[in-house]
């Protein structure tokens, strides 16, 4: 695959900034940003929005969701969040799980992944059990472990969110699927920046934040939902969710039937013109790069941030153990400093999660901001 240039001239970010948190929140595309502003100012002549205005943005979006992540275009549902997706998928598989059915997810998880399971567990009498985290880093084995008789559930991210560490879905996918478990998958924090195959993987249901990886306005998240899965209720009635809804003079004529697919489960007012236009750049500018040569481009910077810490005595996972765009490190207990705090005072950025620096750069970053992080690494972890 080849390697990307830094495609800092696409983002709006100060020459003196260096931003390794993508992990937190991903810089904005400039195209991204004008769509939007030009969403702002649409509300004010009203008169020019149409009644198709109200879903073109939402199919082409499911359309390029196909195009680059798999499934097809009718699977993906516009949502707010990932705990709006996770929530559809925590309602629609409570009508199956009974008293002592197992629902796994892993230790240390994002709230968003784990509160559903937990409301789910305390209705329908199901135990929430939490795989410990792995001494070797290893979560795909630990998770494999498992998975047996059982578990009804298997709630796991694609990722672990504080770390980076690899969790192998295709094993987990292969397993869910013998065993006879549903599998949700949280992949907020590698959709778009890392290879994924739904075809391979098989999800019953797969959602992922936009406003990290994806590059997209904080408000938009994508939800995928598998085919057995599309005549589950959705957490709202939308009227924007109903056959014949684009005529709006016959929406007195109230429609018990759905639109085809996975659109019952879209939020209400799903083509919000201030933040789905941003979304349509972000997923076209994806395209454009290809979700594999992001990851190798990405993974090629963080080799070189890997290969810094470990000279300075950091406690890293092994390469197997860790995903490409993103990783985790622990400082070595000789420094006491708070290195986020200092980083951020050189205009460097990085973050820390749980007991791990967690360091997530993306394409804007130039040769130049690596070296300042390298130079910075060196000057203050001793």
């Amino acid at each position: 695959m080849p390697l990307l240039p830094s495609q800092r001239h696409l983002f709006d970010i100060p020459d003196d900034i260096a931003y390794f948190n993508c992990a937190y929140n991903s810089p904005q595309l400039n195209e991204s940003q004008n769509r939007l502003l030009a969403g702002v100012h649409s509300k004010s002549h009203p008169w020019e929005r149409t009644a198709q205005n109200f879903f073109d943005d939402a199919e082409t979006i499911r359309r390029l969701a196909a195009e680059v992540f798999g499934g097809d275009a009718d699977g993906y549902a516009v949502v707010p969040a990932a705990s709006y997706g996770l929530s559809t998928a925590a309602q629609a598989v409570e009508p199956h799980l009974h008293a002592g059915d197992r629902i796994l997810v892993i230790a240390e998880e994002f709230p968003s992944i784990v509160l559903p399971w937990r409301r789910t567990a305390q209705e329908t009498g199901a135990t929430l059990f939490t795989v410990p985290t792995p001494a070797d880093c290893n979560w795909t084995q630990a998770i494999l472990d498992n998975i047996g008789a059982g578990v009804k559930v298997v709630a796991v991210s694609s990722c672990h969110w504080t770390n980076g560490a690899y969790i192998d879905l295709h094993a987990i996918g292969r397993a869910c699927r013998a065993a006879g478990s549903i599998l949700v998958v949280d992949a907020t924090q590698t959709l778009g920046a890392m290879p994924f195959s739904m075809a391979e993987i098989q999800p019953d249901f797969l959602v992922a934040a936009g406003y990290k990886w994806l590059l997209c306005p904080y408000g938009f998240s994508l939800l995928y939902v598998a085919e057995r899965w599309r005549d589950a209720r959705p957490l709202e009635e939308s009227w924007l969710a109903r056959s014949n809804a684009e005529n709006f003079a016959e929406l007195v004529k109230y429609s018990d039937t759905y639109m085809p697919g996975a659109r019952r489960f879209d939020v209400g007012e799903k083509c919000t013109a201030t933040i789905l236009p941003g979304a349509v750049a972000a997923l076209e500018q994806i395209k454009t790069w290809g979700v594999e040569n992001i990851a190798v481009s990405l993974a090629t910077v963080n080799a070189r941030i890997a290969a810094q810490l470990a000279q300075l005595g950091c406690r890293l996972p092994d390469d197997a153990q860790r995903c490409p765009h993103m990783f985790g490190a622990q400082l070595p207990p000789t420094y006491t400093g708070n290195l986020v705090a200092e980083l951020k005072a050189r205009n460097i950025y990085i973050s820390q999660r749980g007991n791990a620096l967690r360091f997530a750069p993306h394409l804007h970053v130039s040769d130049h901001d690596l070296g300042r992080l390298l130079d910075a690494l060196g000057e203050l972890v001793r």
